[in-house]
């Protein structure tokens, strides 16, 4: 499986274009109506609520909290 590298989202006149590139260079391009790209954004929400403390670190600061992509 190919592992993300990097991602950006640009805004064409009737949509949005998600660039994905992989560790190897790779890139593709996808166009995304607002409606698929909202579809995805409360996808990956969901996700990372439900499994928040399994996926990240949480420190408690006195003005919230703070959360870390664990190392390794």
């Amino acid at each position: 499986m190919r592992q993300l590298a990097k991602f950006s989202i640009s805004v064409r006149e009737e949509d949005f274009v998600l660039h994905l590139e992989d560790d190897s260079g790779e890139k593709m391009d996808f166009a995304a109506s607002p409606e698929q790209l909202d579809a995805v954004i409360d996808a990956l929400d969901e996700l990372l609520s439900e499994n928040e403390e399994d996926l990240f670190e949480v420190d408690a600061e006195d003005d919230g909290e703070t959360y870390q992509k664990p190392l390794g």
